[in-house]
């Protein structure tokens, strides 16, 4: 089965090749490939940590502009763990 670009399962297994490089076809980098796991990690810590900033500035100290800031920081982090969730389990490695 293929997606819209035209690549199989395999081909995300396998791991998609960086097109970031305009030498890497005659004596350039190697290609790289996302951390993707470590990126999920570091997405869920900061959620949980924003969370309980949120929690700590309303509850406890009553100060709604960091609570507005660290639910904005917390959004961008869900966000961004969704992302990569979705790119695992299409396959990709990391």
């Amino acid at each position: 089965m293929t997606d819209r670009s035209g690549r199989t399962r395999a081909d995300y297994e396998r791991g998609l090749p960086d097109h970031h490089d305009p030498t890497a076809g005659f004596g350039g980098a190697a290609p790289t490939y996302s951390a993707l796991t470590l990126r999920a990690v570091l997405a869920t810590f900061g959620l949980l940590s924003s969370i309980a900033g949120v929690v700590v500035f309303l509850v406890v100290l009553y100060l709604p502009w960091a609570a507005v800031a660290f639910g904005a920081v917390a959004l961008v982090c869900l966000v961004d763990l969704v992302w990569v969730l979705h790119r695992k389990a299409r396959g990709e490695p990391g």
